[in-house]
């Protein structure tokens, strides 16, 4: 089994920052890809940011400038780092991966943690 365990969610004033964490654990071979995505009621997900195994990131439109991702390859987890938020940040942010085991290959996701940002 694969789990994804997001954390660093909460509360936080506009212009305030956040630091998001997802850890990987299980049976895992190596980790292809993560990312961050976010969604509103009403709303589609949303991907705010991608990191490929080699390093290669890409980041939503609106969050590019203030939003970084990064990923410690030894601890499977991914980090986003998010400054400069907004009321439209708003949203619960999912931690997804490809990753791959012994059996095959599948993306996960977490559950999702709450980020809130008040006037």
């Amino acid at each position: 089994q694969v789990q994804l365990v997001e954390s660093g969610g909460g509360l936080v004033q506009a212009g305030g920052s956040l630091r998001l964490s997802c850890v990987a654990s299980g049976n895992i071979f190596v980790i292809n890809n993560m990312a961050w995505y976010r969604q509103t009621p009403g709303k589609q997900r949303e991907l705010v940011a991608r990191i490929t195994g080699r390093g290669d990131t890409n980041y939503a439109n609106s969050v590019k400038g203030r939003f970084t991702i990064s990923m410690d390859n030894a601890k499977n987890t991914v980090y986003l780092q998010m400054n400069s938020l907004k009321s439209e940040d708003t949203a619960v942010y999912y931690c997804a991966a490809d990753i791959y085991t012994n059996e095959d290959v599948r993306m996960y996701w977490g559950q999702g943690t709450q980020v809130t940002v008040s006037s």
